[in-house]
């Protein structure tokens, strides 16, 4: 008789970490502490009082919670009882959320007293969530407390069997390019990809992870997968503040983070932050968007050669570069992970050779299964080698060098095509970015009656460093090329952007789309 094939997903490797080293810190948030331990034991309560509920493998359960240790156990605990955990974005409204808990198809949906009221508008169009499946902390109206549905589920491990090619996770994406789709990944995809990064980032069991971005966001994924998975500790924010962070590094000795660009941009605006005591972190990451030059170079001068940029998609597929070849290469994103290829792919379809520019497409362990409930969608970006591989198309434009390493140019859908030449808005943002008074900085393209297109220069300014559009844009188009010229620059007090800090280029597409340019 032969062995079974093993079968090691997330939840395996974190009992395993729990029965050896029962009493090291696992999770803090705020002044809360759990050890291996005890937030093992909290996952399988969550997980045998799911089962008891008969939960099957596969049904999908929603969170809408802000970050905290209960979501974080609630969450995991439907993964380990083989429900599908179905995070969603705070950031959304009632009609969003409506719209993505009916398309998930769950059937139990868990909210917290700081974001119940965003459904009370939709609760009763909530079609698949069942009678008796609506939990909050608080118990009010249909609205029971998973506190006392808890109280009495035994902290055994639980009697389910979990297999690499279960469903773990559905994930909607950002929704910067469109209405958000459903990412759905596999227990095997969430494994390979805690790998992929703990491999890159040289994260082990003593590793202190510090999450910057909410728990529901996806980006969260790359710093807390691999933590857990070599046994670290993960230290949850509750909302960014440059200070606060830098203290929370100090007091938990942090070894690596994860954050968005804007939050670095806010941290170099800290004047406590060359003060700091962060000797202790290993690398700073950095995802979500790209970017700036001129960040990274401010960056690395503050703390030293310790930051590593991550390119990829929620689809799968990731490159990183390290320190080292960020100080080298600031313009690269790097090579791709372990188990990963990518591919420069033509207006044909056709693989072009290194050095010419096209789509980016990305074949790898972590790549999602398709779309929730989006055969079509999920076909349209699939592209197939001569393999028979499937790779998924990112929409994004860039090219490899001779040495094997990715410069991401823009994505395809930004490309402004002004008066016939093909004009990248992020080299635009590099040099516009660099300008002193500029804090954040976005282009647009929009109509011209000469060129059909031409680039519109948004910025936020600094503190206290007034400048004129007029003169910024002078400044820049000093700097460019011909065919990248602003053709105006407006100075704004923000720019929308996602949860992982991506600026919401179709929302501001649409906003400016009738805008006018002075003769």
């Amino acid at each position: 008789m032969l062995l079974d094939i093993p079968q090691n997903v997330m939840a395996d490797i974190m009992s395993h970490h729990a029965h050896h080293f029962p009493r090291k810190p696992a999770l803090v948030f705020k002044d809360r502490r759990l050890s291996w331990g005890e937030m093992n034991r909290g996952i399988n309560r969550v997980a045998n009082r799911l089962l008891e509920a008969g939960i099957k493998k596969g049904d999908k359960v929603c969170f809408l919670m802000s970050t905290s240790l209960d979501y974080f156990l609630l969450m995991f605990g439907a993964m380990k009882a083989g429900a599908s955990a179905v995070p969603l974005s705070t950031m959304l409204s009632p009609d969003q959320l409506g719209g993505l808990i009916n398309d998930s198809g769950a059937i139990l949906l868990f909210t917290d007293e700081r974001n119940r009221r965003l459904l009370d508008s939709v609760e009763h169009r909530l079609e698949s969530v069942r009678r008796e499946g609506f939990f909050s902390e608080i118990s009010e109206g249909r609205w029971a407390s998973f506190h006392e549905w808890l109280d009495a589920s035994p902290d055994s491990e639980p009697r389910v069997r979990l297999m690499l090619d279960d469903e773990a996770t559905v994930s909607y994406s950002s929704g910067t390019t469109g209405t958000p789709k459903g990412v759905v990944y596999s227990h095997r995809a969430r494994v390979h990809l805690a790998l992929a990064y703990a491999w890159h980032m040289k994260v082990d069991g003593a590793a202190v992870g510090v999450a910057t971005t909410p728990l529901y966001s996806n980006g969260t994924s790359i710093i807390m997968f691999p933590v857990l998975f070599a046994g670290g500790t993960m230290v949850f924010m509750d909302g960014f503040d440059a200070k606060a962070f830098l203290e929370v590094v100090e007091r938990e000795r942090a070894t690596h983070t994860f954050m968005v660009p804007t939050q670095f941009v806010k941290l170099l605006e800290e004047p406590s932050l060359r003060q700091r005591e962060l000797s202790s972190v290993n690398l700073f990451v950095t995802a979500g968007s790209a970017m700036r030059p001129d960040v990274k170079r401010d960056f690395i001068a503050a703390v030293g050669p310790k930051l590593s940029e991550l390119y990829g998609l929620s689809e799968g597929g990731a490159v990183m570069i390290r320190p080292d070849e960020m100080v080298s290469r600031p313009r690269s994103a790097g090579k791709p992970l372990p188990g990963f290829e990518l591919r420069i792919l033509g207006p044909d379809d056709a693989e072009l050779p290194r050095g010419e520019v096209g789509e980016i497409a990305f074949y790898g362990g972590w790549a999602m299964r398709g779309y929730q409930n989006q055969p079509d969608q999920t076909a349209s970006v699939i592209w197939r080698d001569d393999r028979g591989r499937s790779f998924v198309r990112t929409g994004d434009i860039g090219r490899m060098d001779e040495e094997g390493y990715l410069f991401v140019l823009d994505r395809k859908k930004d490309m402004i095509i002004s008066g016939g030449f093909n004009v990248f808005p992020a080299d635009i943002e590099a040099v516009l970015g660099q300008h002193p008074c500029v804090a954040e900085v976005a282009v647009i393209g929009i109509s011209h009656y000469l060129w059909g297109e031409t680039p519109l220069g948004l910025v936020v300014l600094k503190p206290d460093k007034p400048v004129e559009p007029e003169s910024l844009r002078l400044w820049a188009n000093e700097r460019l090329s011909k065919t990248q010229r602003l053709a105006a620059v407006v100075v704004r007090d923000e720019l929308p952007r996602n949860a992982l800090g991506k600026v919401q280029k179709p929302a501001l597409s649409a906003l400016y789309a009738d805008f006018k340019l002075q003769a």
